[in-house]
């Protein structure tokens, strides 16, 4: 049987909801570690089946560094204002701002190792969110600032 506080160590980790988590760790017996890796999984099929949806939706987010040397505008799309406008898109937003303005413009962004956890790509980054989200989100455009 799985322990709430294994659900708890899990959705602190992974920030996918209670029943996923639930359903993970069911799945592999009690296993954090195995059950990470199902999330991620999931994660993945979920973005896949979500890929073909419309994104009329989205934000603009900007970035500049505290130097006044680099600048980033990031243009940020997903299927519905309510996630627009949700502190997690928004949240998403900046991150990847943050992202195009630490790295190199040679490797294109979503291939690119993600700069809090090098671990992940940028692509994998945004997977997560929309697994989280339950939305279709593109990144549209940025420009980065350079002088």
């Amino acid at each position: 049987m799985v322990s709430i506080n294994q659900i708890k160590k899990l959705r602190e980790e992974t920030d996918v909801s209670i029943t996923e988590c639930q359903k993970a760790l069911a799945e592999t017996k009690g296993d954090v570690e195995k059950a990470k890796e199902i999330l991620k999984k999931w994660g993945r099929e979920v973005a896949k089946k979500k890929a073909e949806r419309e994104t009329y939706q989205g934000i603009i987010d900007s970035y500049i560094h505290p130097n006044k040397k680099v600048g980033v505008i990031l243009e940020l799309s997903c299927e519905t204002d309510f996630v627009a406008k949700s502190p997690d898109f928004q949240a998403l937003a900046h991150e990847l701002c943050l992202q195009i303005a630490a790295m190199p413009e040679e490797t294109p962004l979503l291939e690119q190792p993600w700069i809090k956890d090098e671990n992940k790509k940028v692509q994998d980054l945004v997977t997560e969110y929309i697994a989280k989200l339950g939305e279709n989100i593109i990144i549209k455009r940025f420009t980065k600032y350079t002088l």
